[in-house]
């Protein structure tokens, strides 16, 4: 039977800047819709689940235009509240060579999701249906109702037995006062969370943890663990990401469990569109989990699914199971007829 998926999450539109073009030399943008909870729930329907989403939309065509993207992306629509004006957005522009692509963040305080309060969601029928709830740290940069409406959801899906998911996804740009206005809703969460998606830089930078170590794998080795039992968290999972000489991304998997550190392979591979593999990322080891794979399938699947979104157009991951795993048997096929 398929499980039931609930993101938590708010649905932006991205302005895309065509080719390489800054903002300042564009006379046009494409747009999508996208955010890290439809990035999940829709990754995770890819993979056989059902995913939902717990998100408020304007009661307007900018809304209309919302939803018909999550439909067509398979993500249910059965959470989804609406009311309101104003729909969160992101410019990107693209980066080339030694220049980084660089995303600008408009109009999220006055959006519909971060107005919403607990009385937009019906919040127990939510718990009663999710078996995994997926949240992240963009989302609890947001306003305090937002961080209440994670809270109070994420207790309640514990409650009921299912599993709490919480990606840090921490974005310097979104937090006004830094990692000391964070820290303590990132431990509300953390608190609460059976999965984590986190490296080192987060429990140095978040949680303010130190380490004597230098280099960022024993960094990770002598973190993780602490974090974990801290918390009481029973998976940790993240990346390492390099950029080499030539523009191709290097990635290592990897996955905290039962004390026990497990690594992907290392993956070298060409970038076609970066944004969305950390949540790909996010939803191999989500599938992982949901289907049984020993912890060292699980993390080579999760760095193949991150992998194979870097190459697909827009931040949503598109690959299916069976694509993921010929990813990790190395096959690169031609033309499929």
């Amino acid at each position: 039977m398929p499980k039931k998926i609930v993101a938590f999450g708010e649905v932006m539109m991205r302005l895309q800047v065509a080719g390489y073009e800054l903002l300042q030399q564009a006379n046009t943008l494409h747009y999508s819709f996208s955010g890290t909870g439809v990035n999940v729930a829709a990754a995770m329907t890819k993979l056989g689940h059902d995913g939902y989403l717990v998100t408020k939309l304007p009661t307007n065509p900018l809304g209309d235009a919302a939803i018909a993207h999550l439909q067509r992306l398979g993500i249910a629509r059965n959470f989804i509240s609406r009311g309101g004006n104003y729909l969160g957005m992101y410019f990107l522009e693209n980066g080339f060579g030694n220049r980084a692509s660089r995303v600008t963040y408009t109009n999220r305080l006055e959006s519909s999701f971060n107005t919403a309060s607990l009385l937009d969601y019906d919040l127990e029928a939510i718990a009663e249906e999710a078996e995994i709830v997926h949240f992240c740290g963009i989302t609890l940069s947001m306003g305090k109702n937002v961080r209440e409406s994670m809270k109070v959801l994420a207790k309640r899906v514990k409650e009921k037995g299912g599993i709490v998911c919480f990606d840090c996804n921490f974005r310097p740009s979104l937090w006004d006062g830094g990692y000391n206005k964070a820290k303590p809703h990132y431990e509300d969460m953390l608190a609460l969370s059976d999965i984590v998606m986190m490296n080192e830089q987060d429990a140095m930078n978040i949680l303010g943890m130190e380490t004597t170590k230098t280099s960022t794998e024993e960094q990770l080795i002598d973190l993780i663990p602490k974090v974990a039992t801290n918390f009481d968290i029973q998976t940790i999972a993240g990346t390492h990401r390099t950029i080499n000489r030539d523009n191709t991304h290097s990635l290592l998997g990897y996955m905290y469990k039962d004390q026990m550190f497990h690594f992907s392979e290392h993956l070298s591979f060409s970038i076609y569109d970066r944004i969305g593999a950390g949540d790909a990322y996010t939803s191999g080891i989500l599938h992982g989990k949901l289907s049984n794979f020993p912890p060292k399938k699980t993390v080579q699947f999760a760095a193949a699914a991150g992998m194979l979104a870097c190459t697909i157009v827009g931040d949503t991951p598109m690959s299916t199971e069976a694509e993921i795993l010929s990813s990790i048997m190395g096959t690169i096929e031609d033309i499929k007829r």
